[in-house]
């Protein structure tokens, strides 16, 4: 089993910036593909970025490609998200999750594991 935990999260106005963290325990995640997620009061979760095991590849949404950036620190068994520009729009709950594979994708199901999340709130 692999527990993750958000941080970072919280209020920060407009074009501000925020650095989550997702700290993993229980087992290594050094060989799962990581993944970034967000969901906002009344819509579906959304895929934000992913990271393969050994950070050669990484993808973002149209929407934060640019701004945000995904990283992850193996031996820190930890994945970060920098979100910088952020806009209202950006305002959600955001979670970290581990793939079953090594490669991510952008779909819900390809994640085994969650976080709580972590709010993060943008004032225009």
């Amino acid at each position: 089993q692999v527990q993750l935990v958000e941080s970072g999260g919280g209020l920060v106005q407009a074009g501000g910036s925020l650095r989550l963290s997702c700290a993993a325990s229980g087992r290594r995640i050094s060989m799962n593909a990581m993944g970034w997620f967000r969901q906002a009061p009344g819509k579906e979760r959304e895929f934000v970025a992913r990271i393969s095991w050994d950070s050669s590849s990484t993808y973002y949404a149209e929407s934060v490609k640019g701004r945000f950036t995904i990283s992850r620190d193996n031996a820190k068994n930890t994945v970060y998200l920098q979100m910088n520009s952020l806009k209202p729009e950006d305002m959600a709950v955001y979670y970290c999750a581990a793939a079953r594979r090594g490669y991510g994708s952008r779909l819900t199901t390809e994640y085994d594991y969650w976080g709580q999340g972590t709010q993060v709130t943008v004032s225009s």
